[in-house]
């Protein structure tokens, strides 16, 4: 069953976020105005986050309404509230004031495994985090081309790893770090061994074409880095959440994008002042406001919005099944190698080449795939051995 759910949730994470990588790009380059006179590129970050997370937390909500128990109350259903399963009684099986002892002596030091405080927190946090990277990585393509911000994003694995060391003193299984420097080996190989030469003719070698200077590929790559950084964080946070509380990835989702979407809105409605990434419109003006004069002047752009935020939603439905039952550390090489497949795709659907170092890139990719294939089936069997055994000694009595 375990194996099962992994390629269910493979699969669901590769075909929405092909289509949402896709949407994506179309999203960074310029729209033409309604009158075809002139091009400009969509710059409100926050907006885009904002549809995107809004329409996640309902998808989130209408899953978790629909697997609900009949019994359970919305607080229960939502992962608010955490019910102890009952305490077995003492040896000589009394169910007097005895039997209760040893669980209220159990519970006297008090603890935030499961406060409902400490978990919304943790929420907030995370949604905070998500809010911060996403300007940051959505700026970074306006100095880097697209291809090198999936090289970049090919590290993602480091950080979650790093963040989970550093912020919750979390450890891994060895065979974790050769998976990690594997597949971050094979996408850097693959993306780093391209035939540059064509690229090279347009923009100093960004690959953008703009002729923009060397300082813009340090530029992005700052923000890149940053994005990197709290998307780290923000992964080893959800794992902590998954530790100390219990509940389910969908109730997760629902929580952190109903936080993301309030916390973009604020950004969104008020007149900030020009703040470089964050707010990169003009002084006095709200974002909403010139993020919807764009889209009535570019109607173009309403459908990769569209397929953007839609695919987004469906995709974190997957993500979130798989941060539950697989640990942030799968999810992450699943995305990465996603990432992957996105260039693969590229070369098919756009008849591109690839070179002999990117075939090797790919190869060690899959090596890494295996590894993590191989060992992760030799844990699970013998589980479920252990699992039949129990099954059968509790038929017998």
């Amino acid at each position: 069953m375990s194996f099962i759910r992994l390629i269910v949730c493979v699969t669901g994470v590769y075909a929405m976020f092909l289509l949402w990588a896709i949407a994506q790009e179309r999203l960074s380059v310029p729209f033409k105005s309604i009158d075809g006179a002139s091009s400009e590129k969509f710059k409100s970050a926050l907006f885009l986050g904002t549809c995107q997370s809004a329409l996640s937390s309902l998808s989130a909500l209408i899953y978790i309404l629909l697997r609900r128990n009949s019994t359970d109350t919305l607080s229960q259903s939502l992962g608010l509230e955490h019910t102890e399963p009952p305490t077995a009684p003492v040896a000589n099986g009394n169910t007097n004031g005895n039997a209760t002892t040893p669980a209220k002596r159990h519970h006297v030091k008090p603890s935030t495994r499961y406060s409902r405080k400490d978990l919304l927190l943790r929420y907030l946090q995370c949604s905070v985090f998500i809010t911060s990277a996403a300007p940051f990585g959505f700026a970074a393509l306006s100095y880097i081309s697209y291809p090198a911000m999936v090289l970049g994003k090919s590290c993602k694995l480091v950080p979650v790893m790093i963040m989970n060391v550093l912020l919750y003193r979390r450890k891994f299984a060895p065979h974790k770090y050769l998976v990690v420097f594997m597949v971050t080996a094979g996408i850097t190989i693959f993306m780093g061994m391209g035939d540059d030469k064509k690229k090279a003719k347009h923009g100093n070698g960004n690959g953008n074409g703009n002729g923009q200077t060397p300082y813009a590929n340090l530029i992005g790559m700052t923000y890149l880095l940053i994005n990197l950084a709290l998307d780290g964080a923000t992964n080893s946070t959800q794992d902590e959440i998954f530790t100390r509380h219990k509940v389910t990835g969908q109730q997760m989702m629902f929580w952190i994008n109903i936080f993301c979407t309030i916390l973009t809105t604020v950004l969104s409605v008020l007149p900030l002042p020009y703040i470089p990434v964050i707010h990169p419109t003009e002084g006095g003006t709200s974002e909403l406001f010139t993020a919807l004069i764009f889209i009535r002047t570019h109607p173009s752009i309403i459908t990769p919005l569209a397929q953007f935020a839609l695919t987004g939603a469906l995709g974190q439905l997957f993500i979130f099944e798989t941060l539950q039952h697989f640990g942030s550390l799968t999810l992450v090489t699943i995305t990465l190698t996603r990432k992957l497949f996105t260039m693969l795709l590229s070369v098919i659907v756009y008849n591109h080449t690839l070179t002999k170092g990117q075939w090797l890139g790919a190869a060690v990719v899959f090596s890494g795939i295996s590894v993590e294939a191989f060992v992760k089936r030799k844990s699970v069997h013998p589980k479920l051995v252990i699992e039949e055994k129990e099954t059968a000694k509790i038929k017998s009595l």
